[in-house]
């Protein structure tokens, strides 16, 4: 009986940590402004203007690797592509706030 509910508790706690939604490093209501102030212009409600295949999207965060909140950090950090960093311009706050909101909006569709 006890190996019994040590396997159901091992399955329940496998299956929160593969399927749990990621935890969010900062505040998502500053995220916003910080998101609608510097990255609007390109990624307004989630799209892209200038790569409409990579999108900010959930489903385009998971294709490309990006669906971590220190995958995002990095890239606004560090730019890539046609995006600029944002590394002069943000504090480490703003950048953990703004990462936080694109998750959360991720996982809301951009609604």
């Amino acid at each position: 009986m006890k190996k019994l509910l040590g396997l159901i508790l091992l399955l329940i706690t496998a299956v929160n940590f593969f399927f749990a939604t990621p935890a969010l490093a900062g505040d998502v209501t500053k995220g916003a402004a910080i998101f609608s102030a510097n990255c609007a212009s390109c990624h307004m409600g989630g799209k892209n203007v200038v790569n409409p295949a990579k999108t900010l999207q959930k489903e385009d965060l998971e294709k490309y690797g990006m669906y971590d909140i220190e995958q995002i950090k990095t890239q606004v950090m560090n730019g890539k592509a046609a995006m600029p960093s944002f590394l002069s311009r943000l504090t480490d706050e703003d950048i953990d706030n703004v990462a936080s909101y694109v998750l959360a909006q991720a996982d809301n569709g951009w609604k």
